[in-house]
């Protein structure tokens, strides 16, 4: 059958393609930059790639009206900004409109859990663009799911943040609240086993694992499956924006996503009883092995998708294909090049850059960098990257974003997303014995120029060490 699969350079729907296209199914990928969308991956004999946004309706025209099934994955709860619930409303009003003109039968909704009178805005708006899906003239399927555990999911890398780096914890007394959290690997089966199943035609189903736990619970038992002692203590004083700040500059988590997490924290998520496990012959994982699967995809260097693939920052709205070209007129630049023996090891170097590797030369004033990014609101460094071992368009390696990488072309090519007066790029290119390495930054007025003089005596050895470093 033709499927629709929307928000697929996101976290759920990167697990969920390559199981469709297993099962035979024809996929229509809709992103809002294919740049972004690694087509290497797949067989491009049953998948699609169409550049659609969700808040500019004409581009919805593109969706071709013959698909027998919708899959809604589109959420801005990480978006900048605190206009997400708008933008989810504009985004599933368009898609409805559109879905309503095709032949399509079932459209299949991944919600939140919402089993509290007074909801969080994230789980607010969740239910809302639930309402909006029900009026239209297919059936609607809803999945309610709480936390997802799996490795790069938003919820697994806080939480191994918090454990992995804290052995004591002051915490916020949102964390003796219950929720009930559900592998990964169990929410792809859901969502593929309601696929044109009439028994879940208009109906919502809460999902999650056989465990019910406190998310000072969920830390310890994290911290149980690791082999670590962690002693937590809850405080009654911390303030959900205390709280957020405690989130932000503990994990790798932007502030705008911290601040909507703790919103979601303070409410209760334990699923409704209902039988669709049993409808679809579903055996749910607990959360200790939820965890162990998790570290054993992070250990084999399988991480499908992370919470780092979306896109949070609006200076990139404008999609990557605007930002590959670099700027030269207008900009500061640090050009610098090295004579290489080995090709391949060098390019191995370039492709291992960030994360635990760091940036091969003074990684601690890379650190303070992105220390000082945190204060003033940015992303840090902690979002560290996907994979050890492998780049694609769109993803984040610490404080930048992928912009182009090709081993062919032997050109990485980086886009600052760290708090800057300014736009910064830095490229790796290697043309024949040569590598070069190239930082470019276009200053956004008087404080950009400064900018740029006040760090020149830090690039000078830092950028000098660092090519030195990753030549081989």
């Amino acid at each position: 059958m033709k499927i629709l699969l929307t928000g697929a350079t996101g976290y759920i729907a990167k697990r969920l393609l390559p199981s469709l296209l297993e099962k035979g199914h024809e996929v229509i990928c809709t992103v809002r930059d294919k740049r972004r969308f690694n087509t290497g991956k797949y067989s491009l004999e049953r998948l699609q790639v169409m550049e659609i946004d969700f808040l500019d309706r004409e581009t919805l025209d593109l969706i071709p009206e013959d698909i027998d099934v919708a899959y809604y994955l589109v959420h801005s709860m990480a978006t900048a900004g605190d206009d997400f619930e708008n933008l989810e409303t504009i985004s599933a009003t368009n898609f409805k409109a559109r879905i309503e003109q095709t032949k399509a039968k079932q459209v299949i909704y991944l919600s939140g859990i919402v089993n509290e009178q007074n909801l969080s805005r994230h789980l607010g708006s969740r239910k809302k663009v639930e309402e909006i899906l029900s009026t239209g003239s297919f059936v609607l399927t809803t999945l309610r799911a709480g936390i997802i555990v799996g490795s790069g999911s938003a919820s697994f890398e806080i939480i191994r943040d918090l454990v992995e780096k804290l052995p004591v914890m002051i915490a916020p007394k949102w964390l003796d609240t219950k929720s009930q959290p559900v592998a990964i690997r169990n929410v792809i089966e859901f969502l593929v086993g309601v696929l044109l199943n009439d028994a879940t035609y208009n109906k919502n189903f809460d999902i999650g694992g056989p465990d019910i736990l406190t998310y000072k619970q969920m830390l310890l038992r994290f911290a149980g499956v690791r082999n670590l002692k962690r002693k937590i203590i809850t405080v009654p004083v911390m303030t959900p924006r205390l709280s957020s700040y405690w989130l932000y500059f503990v994990t790798a988590t932007s502030f705008t996503l911290a601040k909507n997490l703790v919103d979601s924290m303070k409410v209760e998520v334990v699923c409704k009883e209902n039988d669709l496990k049993d409808i679809l012959g579903i055996k749910l994982i607990s959360y200790d092995d939820a965890i162990r699967l998790a570290f054993d995809k992070i250990e084999q260097h399988d991480v499908l998708s992370s919470w780092t693939d979306a896109l949070t920052s609006h200076i990139l709205d404008r999609g990557i294909s605007k930002l590959v070209e670099v700027p030269v007129h207008g900009c500061f630049k640090d050009k610098r090049e090295n004579k290489i023996k080995d090709v391949d090891a060098t390019l191995k170097n370039i492709w291992a850059i960030g994360d635990k590797r760091g940036w091969f030369y003074a990684n601690w004033l890379w650190g303070f960098r992105g220390f000082i990014d945190k204060l003033f609101g940015g992303v840090g460094l902690r979002r560290g990257r996907k994979s050890s071992n492998d780049i694609t368009p769109g993803d984040a390696i610490d404080f930048w974003r992928v912009l182009l990488a090709s081993k062919e072309e032997k050109r990485l090519l980086l886009y600052a997303e760290m708090k800057l007066p300014g736009e910064a790029w830095l490229e790796f290119t290697i043309i024949n014995d040569t590598l070069f390495q190239t930082a470019t930054f276009r200053p956004l007025g008087l404080w950009g120029r400064l900018y740029w003089y006040s760090v020149m005596p830090f690039h000078a050895f830092v950028f000098k060490g660092m090519l030195r470093n990753i030549s081989v």
